[in-house]
């Protein structure tokens, strides 16, 4: 997992009064969406944005919660309210809170804007309900930054927090440009600010095919009373009674769950394992404990232990869609496609918006055979997120599988709209352009490609390709060149630059390229033929004749190689040899209805009779 930040600029010294509310009942989704909104602004500069939440008004004066690092870097910002007015930010009292990363920022306005609620974050526990608010930063599908809600569920709350006092964990499927955006509870009250977390285009992808996604998601924030803590305890005053800090006489499972997490994260998959082990002994019912602990072993390879841990999890949870997905990759990671479908399956049955479930079982149809089946699993993914760039990425390959070329562009530059560094789309993209003949549009994708990522050795070949095409021959040397230099076992990247040098008359560079071929694949008969013609040309008849047998003896039906063999027999005085391959070769051409060559063949053979 990846986390992101947002930008950074400096911090305001502010004096604040909160107010802890009294019990609230819990709200319908859609109104803490609207409380979410009234409280939420874009932080936004030149350089980037992210997101705050109002905290406090005195007179004029607005107090904006955030980030730390999204303003850690001073530069100019402006406070985008919601009624769309744009503020400056007052540097000048700009305050960062120790050891945590967040900031306090103000703006003013003699506009009325809703003060959020604050709530008991110690109350958040695994399972109850989260919601976080902000503003994903623009892309090349979403010009402008739009305001975002997205639900899920606290998985911990730790008592001993990460580095910057992270502690809340929630499954909510966060995006860069949230940094910094509230997290409230089912009461609408802000329980605490957002900072890390992965984003859908973060995910982790399967070793055996790049295109299955197999997890997304440790979103990260620091819970609001670990705020008001500080605040007591500085010259930011709050005018409330700060909740005491919790004894916790026995070890937390959701301090190890949260350890975990971060080792995790940073590559430690054992670490994070044993952590994991301690959660679960800790608490026998820690659902995404089990989860996260089979994503941990299926990443180091343990299938078998990975789908143990999500089979753990749905028998706790038998409507926990994550482990009916996670089990799917892993079966699919197995080649038992079948299961993975039927996994996919019943996590679309519980949530009939999981996106990444309609992609994998998509192409575990496809790996079926039924390409059908897979596009239309693509095409409800892509109606429930018309962005989603890897769908119409995968439609665009079962597409071309159908033989429908201009559909697979079609979506392929789609994907490349929404997302322009997608390198496989260009590539792809320049398959299907030369298979229509579009040479000119297969070079720009594959030079695309090229630019993206310098060491992607198919479009280098592919390219190579084209411009021999194109009697560019130079140039193909050049492609095929740098496919091998990338991939030294490039073996038809050496063949193809031994036709190209042959082409320029460079016949012993195409020699050495048609050995080093050979000598990759001792059965690339092909190169030992081709290689025999120019030796041939040279008059080293001997090392033809060793080439051509080779050739036959790698496929006895090569006629060609016959007819050639025939020939340097007969330069060197052989004409018994010459006749036997010549009828050889006669007999073969017959036999595929080649019937000039058969022709040919015989009146060579009455020339030496």
């Amino acid at each position: 997992m990846k986390y992101y930040h947002a930008i950074a600029p400096t911090i305001l010294g502010v004096s604040i009064a909160l107010v802890q509310p009294q019990i609230a009942a819990a709200l319908s989704s859609s109104e803490v969406a609207k409380v979410a909104k009234a409280i939420t602004v874009l932080i936004d500069s030149k350089n980037g944005a992210g997101t705050g939440v109002i905290i406090k008004k005195e007179g004029d004066t607005y107090t904006v919660l955030t980030a730390q690092h999204v303003v850690a870097t001073q530069a100019k910002y402006e406070i985008v309210t919601p009624d769309n007015q744009r503020y400056p930010l007052n540097y000048s009292t700009m305050r960062k809170l120790p050891g945590v990363d967040l900031a306090l920022v103000q703006f003013t306005s003699n506009q009325t804007y809703t003060v959020a609620k604050i709530g008991n974050s110690d109350n958040s526990t695994e399972g109850t309900t989260a919601y976080v608010a902000g503003f994903p930063r623009a892309t090349a599908a979403i010009s402008n930054s739009i305001f975002n809600f997205i639900d899920g569920r606290i998985t911990a709350n730790a008592s001993k927090p990460l580095k910057d006092g992270y502690a809340l964990v929630y499954s909510n499927n966060t995006l860069p440009g949230m940094s910094g955006g509230p997290v409230l509870n089912e009461n609408g009250e802000l329980i605490g600010v957002h900072g890390r977390g992965d984003t859908a285009e973060n995910y982790q992808v399967s070793d055996k095919n790049p295109d299955i996604i197999i997890k997304s998601g440790f979103n990260l924030g620091i819970p609001i009373n670990t705020f008001l803590r500080l605040s007591s305890k500085t010259d930011v005053a709050v005018g409330v009674t700060v909740p005491k800090v919790p004894v916790n006489i026995t070890p937390k499972a959701d301090n190890f769950y949260i350890q975990a997490g971060d080792k995790y994260d940073k590559g430690d998959l054992r670490g994070a394992i044993a952590d994991y082990t301690q959660a679960i002994s800790l608490n026998p019912n820690y659902v995404n404990a089990y989860n996260d602990r089979g994503n941990a072993r299926s990443e180091l390879g343990d299938k078998k232990g990975a789908i143990a841990d999500y089979n753990a999890a749905i028998k706790i949870n038998p409507r926990y869609a994550k482990g009916f997905y996670n089990r799917g990759v892993a079966h699919a990671e197995l080649g038992n496609n079948k299961q993975a479908i039927a996994d996919y399956t019943e996590a679309i049955k519980i949530d009939p918006e999981y996106i990444n479930a309609y992609n994998n079982r998509g192409i575990s149809r496809g790996d079926l055979g039924d390409i059908k089946g897979a596009i239309a699993d693509y095409t409800q993914a892509i109606k429930i997120n018309p962005n989603y760039a890897r769908a119409f990425y995968n439609r665009g390959v079962s597409r071309r599988q159908l033989d429908d070329k201009q559909g697979a562009i079609a979506d392929y530059t789609e994907a490349v709209r929404i997302d322009p560094k997608y390198v496989n789309a260009y590539y792809n993209r320049g398959n299907a352009r030369a298979d229509l003949g579009d040479t000119k549009g297969a070079i720009a994708d594959y030079t695309q490609a090229i630019t993206i990522d310098p060491k992607y050795v198919n479009a280098y070949y592919n390219r190579g390709n084209i411009l021999a095409d194109l009697k560019d021959h130079q140039g193909a040397i050049n492609d095929y060149t740098k496919a091998v230099n990338i991939d030294p076992k490039y073996v038809n990247a050496f063949y193809n630059r031994g036709i190209s040098r042959r082409q320029l008359g460079d016949n012993q560079g195409a020699i050495a390229d048609y050995t080093e071929a050979v000598r990759i694949d001792p059965k690339y008969v092909n190169a030992y033929y081709n290689r025999g013609n120019i030796r041939a040309d040279l008059g080293d008849n001997e090392g033809a004749i060793a080439d051509y047998s080779q050739t036959i003896q790698i496929d006895p039906k090569y006629a060609n190689a016959y007819y050639n063999r025939g020939l340097s027999r007969r330069d060197l005085g052989d004409k018994r040899g010459a006749v036997a391959d010549l009828q050889k070769a006669a007999s073969l051409y017959l036999e595929k209805g080649q019937t000039q060559y058969y022709q040919d063949a015989l009146a060579l053979i009455k020339k030496l009779m």
